[in-house]
């Protein structure tokens, strides 16, 4: 990949306000874009984690917190001007991962992805609250939460029973 060109562009998203687009076509395998921002100790990121919720909440606006673990002692906090890559959204179909080289995020292609297509990952949230975290991604698998997927299984149980108690 050559590094000077940008395979990305942001633009208004069909799954959620902005999302990040290939301005290319990009081979599976290809990095596409490093999710960079302030290394946060647990400890910090919990405090700037309520304080983007509580902030959210007041605006009555959704999700918005950009913090990304790294590793079992510090999380990246993306909500800075110059991390573009905080605009790429879930979809429990991505076509992007997310890997952890040398203490660096980068963002990868898993499939080809064609010009136009948004560029998505799976967050990959535990279940703690899933209910407080919709997802619009539109794909035939999708739940309507943000749950990685080798937890939609136990939503998809939860909500069966939901249902049925209120029948």
């Amino acid at each position: 990949m050559n590094k000077e060109k940008k395979l990305y562009l942001k633009k208004n998203s069909a799954i959620h306000s902005s999302g990040l687009f290939a301005k290319y076509d990009i081979q599976s395998g290809d990095k596409i874009i490093e999710y960079v921002g302030e290394k946060l100790t647990k400890a910090k990121s919990d405090v700037i984690a309520d304080v983007h919720i509580e902030a959210n909440k007041k605006a009555g606006t959704n999700g918005a917190v950009y913090l990304f673990t790294l590793n079992k002692t510090h999380d990246i906090n993306g909500k800075v001007p110059w991390n573009l890559a905080k605009y790429i959204n879930h979809s429990c179909d991505p076509n992007c991962e997310t890997d952890i080289v040398r203490g660096r995020i980068w963002i990868s292609a898993i499939k080809d992805i064609k010009k136009g297509d948004e560029l998505t990952y799976d967050y990959g949230y535990d279940m703690y609250s899933f209910e407080e975290h919709p997802c619009r991604c539109g794909s035939k698998n999708c739940l309507g939460y943000i749950v990685r997927s080798n937890l939609r299984w136990r939503v998809k149980k939860k909500l069966e029973e939901k249902k049925r108690k209120k029948a």
